[in-house]
C-alpha cells in the first residue's frame, strides 16, 4: 500500500540538533513542509555524501519554510560523536533523529528487518502531516538535494494552486498544466 497521502504515523524520540539533544514527535513534523530522510547508520559511507549535500543547501529548504529531519536507528547520542568527528556531518544544521527502536523507520515502511538498517528514503510531508512524496533507494545509490528542492517547489506549488499540475522537469516560474478535457491527447 503506498503512503501517499496518509498521515504520518505518532513517534517520539530524541535528536541531535545545533549541539544538543531535543525531544521530537510526530506533531513537530505538522504545521510547516517537512523533509525526513532516512539512510542505514552513521559512520558509513554514502550516507554522510548525502546528509553533507542536504547541508549545505539547507538554507534553500529554510526559505521554502521546509524543515528537515534526518533518521537513522542510531541514537542521539551517536549522531553528536558523527558531527563532531566528521568534517561532513559537522555542517549538518538540520534535525539529526535517533530511532534505536526502529520505530519511525518502520512506520515509513523503510526498515531492512534482516539487518536492523533503513533504506534510503525520503518523504515529504506538508503542513497537514501528510505524505505527499516518497522515494525508496537502494542503500547503493546515494540522493541529491538540488533534485529533492525541486520537488518540493512543485509540491508547494501544486498545494497554493489547486486544478494545476508540474511536469517533468518543471522549474520554479516556469509553465504548469491544467488538466481538463480540452489537454486530452495534446501533449
Amino acid at each position: 500500500m503506498s503512503l501517499i497521502n496518509t498521515e504520518i504515523k505518532p513517534f517520539k524520540t530524541t535528536a541531535f540538533h545545533n549541539g544538543k539533544f531535543e525531544p521530537v514527535s510526530s506533531e513537530d513534523l505538522k504545521g510547516h513542509w517537512s523533509v525526513v530522510v532516512f539512510y542505514p547508520a552513521d559512520f558509513t559511507f554514502v550516507c554522510p555524501t548525502e546528509l553533507e549535500d542536504l547541508a549545505e543547501h539547507y538554507d534553500e529548504f529554510k526559505k521554502l519554510g521546509v524543515e528537515i529531519y534526518s533518521v537513522s536507528q542510531d541514537t542521539h547520542f551517536s549522531h553528536k560523536a558523527w558531527h563532531d568527528t566528521s568534517e561532513a556531518i559537522g555542517k549538518v544544521k538540520y534535525y539529526m533523529l535517533g530511532d534505536p527502536t526502529g520505530t519511525i523507520i518502520r512506520n515509513f515502511d523503510v526498515m531492512i528487518e534482516e539487518e536492523g538498517l533503513a533504506l534510503r528514503g525520503t518523504f515529504l510531508i506538508n503542513p497537514e502531516g501528510q505524505i505527499k512524496l516518497c522515494e525508496i533507494h537502494d542503500n547503493g545509490i546515494g540522493r541529491d538535494a538540488t533534485e529533492l528542492l525541486r520537488k518540493v517547489k512543485a509540491a508547494q506549488y501544486v498545494a497554493n494552486h489547486p486544478g494545476e499540475v508540474c511536469p517533468a522537469k518543471w522549474q520554479e516560474g516556469e509553465k504548469t498544466l491544467k488538466p481538463s478535457l480540452d489537454l486530452v491527447g495534446k501533449i
